[in-house]
């Protein structure tokens, strides 16, 4: 039973009719949660304001019990033999609403005169945060010979992955244990948040149980009031609660993404070099924060604010807000694609200022090879990156000298055609533990543990492909495990792109432990010193002879004595990079705007599976220009969702795209023993900004300067026409 309204005072609520209802099983209020302390979902990140207070925390409930406060929040939870049954029941639930006035737009969100989304957060204002010497860099700003400025709305994005969130809970008496089968991008810390905060159990009473997903992009990183709610009424009742969200649902209570207001200044000298860079932003949070939620538009978005470029010094001003709009977090790049967009935005805009190509500025601007590792403004320390070189590669790519021809004949047919370049750099996840297991079964397969969760990547080939490689057995013969907090004990699940070069790093530590172990067996076996085994091509041999015993066949006659595992701690991050060609062309008349060539080149250090990596930018790239030119969420002033399905929110389509061309540069990266830098999220990060950079080079000459996401044919139109 979910919130119609924005934001209401509950002045009474009556389940009397829905227990009674025909099976309805139990009815759940946020009164019987806060009798067990069990009516909190939480956010895992506290932020400090700028002055050194705390920022703000109101505790998010699991079911509201005096207001709700954004629509879709829940209400009661109806449990039934049927789901007809249990839509019938709460028709039943009667709830007096007392409604309150709501705000719902980003950059009117603060202000005494606003209507405050809790009660205890004066100016709805969540924190106020900041990073940067303010008085350096505005001593560069008054030494420059050149500003840039925009204003840019990072607009917020509704995460449509295929399969909707849903769980089945189980509880066991006899074990005292809570198992769920949910669609989660890790379970344990799921797993730790049901322990914690709603069954008030130790974690091992719980067991998170991951299927195959069907698709996620961090929507599935988080703690939700349904899961806490199937795992607490199972056991109250004694009986598995399956809950699946319809796509209604979807849009109603999962977490969005973006959703930023955005003020930022370039600050050039005379030799057109970046001497500063400054940023204020406005970041829209919903109605509570989520379990990362506050960590996207502060440090998340930091890591990667200078881009690709040599920036001197950088101020960045975060405040984050509460509106009466569903909770937003981590959606692919979780940070990253905001950035990339901030700087790449002011790059084009400055070389078209000053009357520079827009590729010989950010030349101009590159961090260079030599000075690696490169220490930025933000603080990261890029590792390696041939930056010049895949620019060069990737204009190649796009037949940039032949664009001009390409422009002047779509203008004969009374249509805008313009080129848009987007170098963007990710900073995937580092610091953390991670392991693997290797476990020889009987069967003569091999099992290999790990703490990620395959969300559509393809982990399964990757991780298979690698632990083939370096123990020298066919693919076929690698069973990947995942998924299941009860047979894997710890693991960091699946974000920032971290499977590779953390699960990956921590598969080829366990490999050599299986291969260092195997040696002494087969040292044994064969009658000859540890000294004198060497192992390739999937043996043990003993040296300048022809002896040898292969891997399985030692494995079969030593059980589990052959197993492996490696526990690893990562400390560095991991910085891929590329760049991005898009060409639009716009139709003059109804300001509808294709894609029509789009051209890729990226670092994504050793390149385990070229495939997998293709697909990963493939679906990175959709989503991006997706969010460039059709996503578009939509509230009214009363916080209604007026983008509520997919009749009104647009994704893109498959005829709304062109082939994508890519290729890779492998610059090993020095951070990691694979060489690998993370590729999952570098298309989402990059799209938005080649693809408005394109429309913007196409609208140039009639003095358009800047437009928001998305470009919809209306917005074209309206601006072609001066409006």
């Amino acid at each position: 039973m979910r919130s119609p309204f924005a934001h209401a005072h509950i002045r009474a609520l009556s389940v009397d009719a829905a227990r009674a209802a025909p099976g309805v099983v139990g009815v759940v209020v946020g009164a019987d949660l806060e009798a067990e302390d069990a009516n909190t979902i939480p956010s895992i990140i506290p932020l400090t304001n700028r002055d050194g207070t705390p920022g703000a925390a109101p505790l998010r409930p699991v079911l509201c019990t005096d207001t709700v406060r954004h629509v879709g929040d829940g209400v009661a939870f109806v449990v039934a033999e049927t789901v007809a049954q249990a839509k019938d029941a709460a028709e039943m639930v009667e709830v007096d609403y007392e409604p309150l006035d709501a705000v719902a737009e980003t950059g009117a969100a603060m202000g005494p005169d606003r209507p405050r989304v809790h009660d205890g957060v004066a100016d709805n204002r969540v924190f106020d945060w900041a990073f940067g010497d303010a008085k350096v860099v505005a001593g560069a700003f008054a030494e420059a010979a050149h500003v840039t400025r925009v204003e840019l709305v990072n607009n917020r994005i509704v995460v449509c992955p295929m399969e909707t969130r849903g769980a089945i809970a189980e509880y066991n008496a006899a074990s005292a244990t809570t198992t769920i089968h949910t669609g989660n991008q890790g379970g344990w810390l799921l797993r730790d948040s049901l322990a914690r905060h709603t069954l008030k159990v130790a974690p091992e009473k719980v067991r998170v149980v991951c299927p195959d997903i069907g698709g996620a992009f961090g929507v599935k990183i988080f703690f939700y009031p349904e899961q806490a709610l199937a795992a607490w009424t199972a056991r109250l009742i004694g009986r598995p609660v399956k809950w699946m969200g319809e796509r209604g649902e979807s849009f109603l209570s999962d977490a969005m993404g973006r959703d930023h207001v955005t003020r930022a200044e370039l600050a050039f000298d005379a030799d057109h070099r970046i001497l500063g860079m400054r940023v204020e932003t406005v970041a829209n949070l919903g109605a509570y924060l989520s379990t990362y939620g506050p960590l996207i538009p502060t440090g998340g978005t930091l890591k990667v604010l200078p881009g690709v470029y040599d920036v001197k010094c950088l101020s960045y001003e975060v405040k984050g807000v509460f509106t009466n709009t569903q909770p937003v977090d981590a959606y692919r790049g979780a940070g990253r694609p905001e950035a990339i967009y901030v700087i790449e935005r002011l790059i084009d805009k400055a070389a078209r200022e000053l009357d520079l190509d827009a590729a010989e500025l950010r030349r101009r601007n590159f961090v260079s090879p030599a000075v690696m590792p490169f220490v930025t403004a933000s603080g990261e320390t890029y590792d390696s990156g041939e930056f010049e070189r895949l620019l060069d590669d990737a204009l190649v790519m796009a037949d940039r000298t032949g664009f001009e021809a390409r422009r002047a004949e779509a203008r004969v047919r009374g249509a805008w055609r313009g080129l848009g370049i987007c170098f963007y750099v990710e900073s995937t996840v580092g610091e953390g533990d991670e392991r693997a297991d290797i476990r020889f079964t009987e069967d003569g397969t091999v099992e290999l543990l790990v703490g990620t969760q395959s969300t559509g990547q393809g982990h399964e080939t990757a991780y298979a492909q690698l632990l083939g490689g370096q123990l020298g057995i066919p693919m076929s013969r690698v069973r990947i495990v995942q998924g299941d907090t009860a047979r894997i004990p710890t693991g960091g699940g699946t974000h920032g792109s971290r499977s590779l070069t953390k699960q990956g790093w921590a598969i080829f530590d366990a490999a050599r432990t299986v291969i260092e172990n195997g040696r002494r067996h087969a040292a044994e076996k064969l009658e000859a010193a540890t000294a004198d085994i060497e192992f390739t091509d999937g043996a043990f041999h003993i040296v300048g002879t022809d002896r040898s015993i292969a891997l399985l066949d030692l494995a079969a006659d030593l059980g589990g004595d052959l197993n492996g595992a490696a526990d690893i701690t990562v400390e560095k991050w991991t910085y891929p990079n590329g760049c991005h060609v898009a060409e639009v062309e716009i139709d003059g008349e109804t300001g509808v705007t294709r894609l029509v060539r789009y051209s890729v080149v990226d670092d994504f250090g050793h390149v385990l599976n070229p495939s997998v990596v293709a697909g990963q930018v493939h679906g990175g790239v959709a989503q991006g220009v997706g969010q460039a030119l059709f996503e578009h969420t939509v509230h009214d002033d009363d916080g209604q969702l007026i983008t509520g399905s997919f009749m009104d929110y647009c994704l893109a389509r498959a005829d709304d795209l062109p082939f994508f061309h890519t290729a890779t540069v492998e610059v090993p990266c020095l951070n990691n023993p694979l060489g690998v830098k993370g590729c999952g999220e570098a298309g989402a990060i990059a799209a938005p900004a080649a693809a408005i950079n394109a429309i913007l080079d196409a609208l140039a000459e009639l003095g358009i300067e800047s437009i928001d996401m998305p470009a919809t044919p209306e917005r074209v139109w309206r601006l072609m026409r001066g409006g």
